[in-house]
């Protein structure tokens, strides 16, 4: 009697474990990038300009996320940058930036392998990226270095590079 018991707690407590591992729910664009490693200057634009409602939003997003690491590859280019896009009086010119780096549609990284290598994808900037998919993926001159990271309103990809429109 005492092993049935035994049994039944412990089928019991493996049922609450993988019920509760199944219901996890992911955390959006925004929630996810701001947990990582190496996105607060990421994060820190996309509040300054304004688009953390709309990266939390319903989507689905594909999102290019540059590391801090590409942002100061972009300061050390372009000294002075990333103080003059975040200032206030530059919002639109920061929005237009980051959303440079948004795909409406969650894009995997094996959905780009089909796609003809150069093809041009529209953001919701308005503006065209070019997306490479020889020796590795690239967009514009950027290389991924992390795919598919899912979240709860699309999909993240880490990228070396800060995309600016022309």
């Amino acid at each position: 009697m005492k092993i049935k018991s035994l049994l039944i707690s412990f089928l019991a407590v493996l049922a609450v474990t993988a019920f509760a591992g199944v219901h996890q729910e992911k955390k959006d664009i925004v929630d996810t990038a701001a947990s990582a490693p190496g996105f607060k200057t990421l994060v820190a634009a996309v509040k300054a300009a304004g688009l953390v409602d709309t990266l939390k939003g319903d989507g689905p997003f594909t999102v290019f996320a540059p590391t801090d690491a590409a942002f100061q590859k972009l300061e050390m280019a372009k000294p002075g940058i990333l103080e003059m896009l975040l200032k206030p009086e530059n919002k639109s010119k920061l929005v237009a930036v980051l959303t440079y780096h948004v795909v409406k549609g969650k894009i995997m990284a094996a959905d780009v392998l089909k796609l003809k290598n150069g093809v041009e994808v529209k953001t919701v900037g308005g503006k065209m990226i070019t997306v490479h998919n020889k020796h590795g993926v690239r967009i514009n001159k950027s290389k991924v270095i992390k795919a598919d990271i899912e979240c709860s309103n699309g999909v993240i990809h880490v990228i070396d590079t800060v995309l600016i429109p022309k």
